[in-house]
């Protein structure tokens, strides 16, 4: 390689950082304007429940079996006849999802036959522990709606 090669070979590359110099910056207002996320997005989950207050999960653990990554923990109990939680026969005691192991695939919400579980459009999922990873049965019944 000759000297006049590698000199244009660096301009060349100069070219490229000064034209984005003199271009306006593309800064978004975060915490006050929310970016626009694509149709498709998946984001954190939420339990549903019906009009009446009860709650959509019948406890049938198909979400946790259509989870790949096995980020999804349903531990089922009977309802009473004086302590109705959801309509059915059996409603979810435990529900924990490991947000850290969950790959945001949909498969829980396109498993779910109640259509209790639906991934909402809400992204602010960080926290400063593992341990706030998990979310449990309260969290994602009142999980804030994006």
């Amino acid at each position: 390689m000759n000297v006049f090669s590698i000199v244009a070979e660096l301009f060349r590359g100069l070219s490229v950082t000064l034209a984005h110099v003199f271009r306006k910056p593309t800064t978004q207002n975060y915490p006050k304007v929310k970016p626009k996320m694509a149709l498709r997005f998946r984001g954190l989950h939420q339990l549903q429940r019906h009009p009446d207050g009860l709650e959509k999960c019948i406890g049938c653990s198909l979400c946790a079996a259509a989870c790949p990554s096995d980020a999804i923990l349903v531990i089922a109990a009977e309802n009473t006849p004086e302590q109705r939680v959801s309509p059915g026969e059996r409603y979810a005691a435990v529900y924990e999802i490991n947000m850290i192991r969950c790959i945001f695939c949909g498969f829980c919400e396109e498993a779910c036959p109640t259509g209790a579980i639906v991934l909402k459009r809400n992204f602010e999922l960080a926290a400063t522990d593992r341990q706030h990873f998990v979310y449990d049965k309260e969290m994602l019944l009142n999980a804030p709606a994006a």
